[in-house]
């Protein structure tokens, strides 16, 4: 009778070779002072647990047209830095020059305070000025300042960034709106319905300035060479109201079709 032998090979199992501090599936494991790192103290608004201060406030919400166009273009990395900081720089030595005048010594000097929180958006920024002591007159001024930005984006600073990066955002639309804002854990941060407000008039399609008629007296306190830029119109906006006025461009409304015109009402 033959044996038959059989031979048991033991193989070897591999040896698993991990990264430090990473697991099996590749996951980073955390450590303790990584997690206590995340808390809300990485938003910097400070003690968030400090009761809210009541402010007048004049809000502006300001937004880059086509900026979500402009940053899936091919090599956008290339382009969007150039842009942000060519934009930025121009947008806030704007916000100075239009706040400063000549006094009757030829001294510059600041009309109005400037904005208490500028804050970037992402695809644009909001601007919070307090309004406590500014006259009717200096918060008309500010509006007046504001469309000036927009105009001058459109007209002056557009041509010249569009000969640093390609298709930049066309067009700088505001909205703005006046009220009540409360404050954030040290100031740090503002929420108000006036915030809201300028936010979705800043969203009017092909119309790049809106600003409501509820604070701001446009006929009394306005000069008459900007007075007549606006036109006020009946306007449906979400969240304040069905039958609201508002101020826009003229010569802006008057060049949409006819379709976007039906989305406001004239004053009877």
């Amino acid at each position: 009778m033959k044996r038959v032998l059989v031979r048991r090979v033991r193989v070897k199992k591999p040896v698993a070779r991990f990264t430090k501090g990473r697991k099996k599936n590749g996951s980073k494991v955390l450590s303790n002072t990584i997690v206590e790192k995340f808390n809300p103290s990485m938003l910097a608004l400070g003690d968030i647990s400090t009761p809210c201060q009541e402010r007048e406030a004049i809000a502006a919400v300001f937004d880059l047209t086509g900026f979500t166009k402009f940053c899936n273009q091919v090599d956008s990395y290339l382009a969007i830095p150039r842009f942000l900081n060519d934009f930025l720089e121009w947008f806030f030595t704007s916000i100075r020059k239009e706040l400063t005048e000549e006094n009757y010594q030829k001294h510059t000097s600041f009309w109005a305070e400037l904005p208490v929180l500028v804050k970037f958006l992402g695809d644009g920024l909001l601007l919070i000025w307090n309004a406590r002591n500014m006259t009717e007159a200096q918060i008309c001024r500010i509006v007046t300042a504001l469309y000036n930005i927009c105009h001058r984006y459109r007209h002056e600073f557009y041509s010249e960034i569009s000969m640093v990066v390609n298709k930049p955002p066309t067009v700088l639309r505001c909205g703005v709106a006046r009220g009540k804002v409360f404050t954030v854990g040290d100031s740090k941060d503002y929420v108000g319905h006036c915030i809201n407000n300028a936010s979705r008039l800043s969203q009017l399609g092909s119309l790049s300035f809106c600003f409501p008629h509820r604070g701001f007296q446009v006929r009394d306190h306005m000069p008459d060479e900007y007075s007549r830029i606006f036109i006020p119109k009946y306007l449906s906006v979400r969240g304040v109201g069905d039958n609201e006025l508002v101020w826009v461009v003229k010569d802006e409304f008057e060049r949409l079709p006819e379709k976007s015109k039906g989305l406001f009402r004239n004053i009877k």
